[in-house]
């Protein structure tokens, strides 16, 4: 599977997760809360949810009701409305719980976030301070590029450089907030809970809290 249906059928399944739903509202909600699926055809789309059917993952409601796609002159909608089946969920618990390099990526850590209201505190950390990890690298590189090659540029090909050092230093210093908001939530709940004689958790075994206000848009 390439990286990018990867992103997409993990974005599927959490988006199912909520509620089930038919393609076109799928696409919908792809376009306004991922930004990066804006260019993600139905031709796209479409074939990721099959494959999510053949493997079990999803399950078709209607499936035998021929798709006629949504235009602006028939406004005809999808008949088939896709939801996760119990492997579908695991499947997605499976997603959730991964926080090794690739969740790091550029592409792959913004679609992670958007379901970080839905991801274990302890995964959230390793997502964030990983992704941290990987930018303080790049700025190092952008730095010594930029260093090296002043000579070489002009002025607004070394502003255009200065331009992206600036956009990765602005996401560290945001990585920064979030993490010490991680941080500063877990040590409040740890002060604020009597732990058991073992000191695994609240002696009334309740769960952790939600987590800190930037969990996923749109959820309530």
């Amino acid at each position: 599977m390439s990286r990018r249906s990867g992103v997409l059928e993990f974005a599927v399944l959490g988006l199912l997760h909520d509620a089930p739903m038919h393609g076109y509202e799928l696409r919908k909600r792809l376009n306004v809360l991922l930004g990066s699926f804006r260019a993600f055809s139905y031709g796209t789309l479409y074939p990721c949810l099959k494959s999510l059917v053949a493997q079990g993952f999803l399950v078709e409601d209607n499936p035998d009701v021929e798709y006629v796609p949504a235009t602006a002159l028939n406004g005809k909608r999808s008949k088939i409305v896709y939801r996760l089946s119990p492997e579908g969920k695991e499947r997605f618990e499976e997603l959730l719980a991964e926080s090794g390099p690739e969740a790091w990526e550029d592409e792959h850590f913004g679609v992670r976030f958007a379901f970080f209201g839905q991801t274990d505190r302890a995964v959230r950390m390793r997502v964030l301070e990983g992704r941290r990890s990987r930018l303080e690298e790049r700025l190092e590189r952008m730095r010594s590029s930029i260093a090296r090659t002043r000579e070489r540029f002009d002025d607004y090909t070394l502003e255009l450089q200065r331009h992206g050092l600036e956009s990765v230093e602005r996401e560290v210093r945001w990585l920064n907030e979030l993490i010490e908001t991680e941080r500063a939530t877990r040590t409040g709940r740890n002060a604020a809970s009597p732990s058991t004689s073992d000191g695994r958790g609240p002696a009334d075994g309740s769960s952790d809290p939600p987590g800190p206000p930037y969990d996923r848009p749109g959820r309530s």
